[in-house]
C-alpha cells in the first residue's frame, strides 16, 4: 500500500476543513478517497468529535412523506424482505427475481420515495437481485422487525400503518403480490359443437407461511372488493387464491402481472 507523508496528510485535512470535497482533495493530491476518509475519521476521534449522521426518517423527524410508496414497500417487506440492524450494519433488503427487472426498479424507486437520503444499491445474487437501502431508521418505519423469521412471530400493523394501508390498499396488495404472489393462467378444454376448444382463465395467488401476513393480505382484498378463497397445502392454509372473473379483472386493473 502506498504510504503518504505527514505533509500530504496535513494538507488534505486542511483542505477538508476549508470545505473541499473528498473527491477534490483526492484528485488534487492523488490520494485515494478512502484514505482521506480514514484520516478525517481519525482526526475527529482524536478531538473527541462525534458525528450524527443526517437522516430523513419521517417517524423520528415528523414530516410529510410518500405514503403511497410506503404502502408498497410495506407489502414488499412483509412478503420477501428483511432488515439487518446491528452495530455498523443497518439496511433494508428486498429480494427480487431477475426475471422481473421492472419489479427491481419499482422497489428501488419506492425506497427512495419514502426516504431519499439513505444510499440505495443493488447486489447481484444467483438468480435474484438484492435491493438495499442503508439506514438504521427502517426499523422505525417497520416495527414488525424482530429476531427470527416473520412467520414464527406475531405480525400486526400499528395504528399509523393501518391508516396508510386503508388510504392506499392497492399499493399494499401490489407489494405483497410482487414479493410473495403471482398471476398465472390456467386452461382447460371443452367440446363445443363437436370441436374441442381451449379455454384460458387467469387467477392470482399469494403464498405465505405467516397466518398474520395472509390475514393482512385478505383484509386489504376485502377493502377493495376482491373476493378470495384459501387453498390449503396439506393441512396448512398456505395459499390465498383470487379466481372469480370480476375480482381478477380488479386485480388486473390495479396490480397486474410481475414485469
Amino acid at each position: 500500500m502506498e504510504q503518504h507523508g505527514y505533509a500530504i496528510r496535513s494538507h488534505a485535512l486542511a483542505m477538508i476543513r476549508q470545505g473541499a470535497s473528498y473527491a477534490e482533495v483526492s484528485n488534487r493530491l492523488n490520494v485515494p478517497h478512502g484514505t482521506i476518509s480514514w484520516w478525517r475519521h481519525e482526526e475527529r476521534r482524536a478531538l473527541g468529535i462525534t458525528i450524527e449522521r443526517t437522516h430523513d426518517c419521517p417517524r423520528c423527524c415528523p414530516r410529510d412523506f410518500d405514503r403511497r410508496a410506503y404502502s408498497y414497500v410495506l407489502g414488499l417487506y412483509l412478503g420477501d424482505g428483511h432488515i439487518v440492524s446491528k452495530p455498523k450494519q443497518h439496511h433494508l433488503s428486498i429480494f427480487c427475481c431477475d426475471s422481473w427487472p421492472g419489479l427491481i426498479t419499482a422497489a428501488e424507486d419506492a425506497m427512495r420515495a419514502v426516504m431519499p437520503l439513505p444510499r440505495v444499491r443493488r447486489r447481484q445474487l444467483t438468480g435474484c437481485t438484492e435491493v438495499k437501502s442503508f439506514t438504521r431508521h427502517w426499523t422505525c418505519l417497520f416495527p414488525q422487525h424482530g429476531p427470527g423469521k416473520k412467520y414464527r412471530r406475531r405480525v400486526a400493523l400499528e395504528a399509523w400503518q393501518q391508516d396508510i394501508v386503508e388510504a392506499h390498499p392497492w399499493e399494499f396488495i401490489r407489494g405483497l403480490i410482487h414479493s410473495d404472489g403471482c398471476r398465472i393462467v390456467n386452461w382447460t378444454t371443452k367440446v363445443v359443437g363437436g370441436e374441442r376448444k381451449r379455454y384460458e382463465y387467469p387467477r392470482y395467488f399469494f403464498s405465505n407461511k405467516s397466518d398474520d401476513i395472509r390475514a393482512l393480505f385478505t383484509e386489504a382484498l376485502r377493502m377493495v372488493g376482491v373476493r378470495w378463497t384459501i387453498l390449503a397445502r396439506g393441512a396448512d392454509p398456505f395459499n390465498v387464491s383470487v379466481a372469480r372473473k370480476e375480482s381478477v379483472a380488479l386485480m388486473d386493473a390495479h396490480v397486474g402481472a410481475k414485469y
